[in-house]
């Protein structure tokens, strides 16, 4: 299953950075007292040691006991949830995932799981609430799917409600795009990589039209040219929007530097619209992220009621 990163763990990043500078072992004898069951499986003292600990890394604030308890309860049930649906995510699915974190943390699997170890928190416990939320995402996207949609209309009224997008209409385009790359191995020099750039500085000057960039690149050593591309001014950071603004169309955007070698990118078209403007697409998800949550709340409360939960007395 192809589930993306949830948004709730993305803090836990920041602190898991911090905690690589540090080698504090695992404490070797853990708490199995059980506190609470809930559908007969158990929540000990050592689950809410461990994420009491794994909260703080990721908040930089100190959960009480009961909230920690509550997040172990709402994880359980949604595993159960999972499993009445055929939700599971297999353990490739939730390594892959961990991975994920770790490489936008630009850190390995290895070294997330030493950070975490570092600060007393076993990998296994990141992965566990990893997991609920894979399932839970999965789960309310897949069962409320119609209820979580946003028309446009509603986007419309909403822009409007918030001053309009006048000034952005103008400014909304869909763009078609080439990519081309001059390839410079990894052993190389810096030298040759100045050489590459040089030669896309002249390539640049020359082409001026997409058929030209296709028929230069195809004939070009140790060049690619790739697929078009077409985005809109939505889909496109400013800084970029600005550079394919002030590219001619035709053209080739300025050459940078990347790990294949020197990019640039050959601007085929660049149509005004008024489909999706940046304006509209950060309402839209605004408005998708409060239906969500709405829907997830909702859904939540109604498995938990008819969970089974007993709290042990000590």
């Amino acid at each position: 299953m192809t589930i993306g990163f949830p948004l709730g763990l993305r803090a836990l990043a920041l602190g898991c950075l911090a905690a690589l500078a540090f080698t504090v072992g695992v404490p070797a004898v853990h708490a199995q007292s059980i506190v609470v069951m809930v559908n007969g499986e158990p929540i000990t003292e050592f689950d809410i040691e461990q994420r009491s600990k794994l909260d703080f890394l990721s908040t930089h604030k100190q959960s009480s006991r009961q909230e920690v308890i509550n997040e172990l309860i709402d994880e359980k049930v949604k595993i159960k949830e999972g499993k009445k649906f055929g939700v599971e995510p297999t353990s490739s699915d939730i390594d892959q995932s961990f991975a994920g974190m770790g490489s936008r943390m630009h850190v390995t699997p290895e070294q997330l799981a030493k950070s975490l170890e570092s600060q007393g928190i076993r990998p296994e416990t990141l992965k566990a609430r990893i997991k609920a939320e894979m399932v839970w995402t999965s789960l309310v996207r897949g069962r409320y799917k119609e209820r979580l949609l946003v028309s446009d209309k509603d986007v419309a009224a909403a822009v409007a409600a918030a001053g309009g997008d006048s000034d952005q209409q103008g400014q909304a385009y869909e763009y078609k795009m080439q990519p081309v790359v001059l390839i410079v191995s990894n052993s190389s020099d810096q030298g040759a990589m100045e050489m590459r750039h040089k030669e896309a500085e002249a390539l640049r000057a020359r082409i001026q039209t997409c058929a030209e960039a296709n028929n230069t690149f195809k004939t070009t050593a140790n060049a690619v040219i790739k697929e078009i591309v077409v985005k809109t001014s939505a889909d496109i950071p400013p800084n970029l929007r600005k550079l394919l603004d002030d590219t001619p169309i035709g053209h080739l955007t300025p050459p940078e530097a990347t790990k294949q070698g020197i990019q640039m990118v050959a601007l085929c078209a660049r149509n005004p619209t008024t489909i999706d403007t940046p304006k509209k697409r950060e309402i839209k998800e605004q408005m998708y992220t409060k239906k969500y949550e709405a829907t997830s709340k909702a859904y939540l409360d109604e498995v938990r009621k008819a969970a089974m939960i007993e709290y042990r007395t000590r």
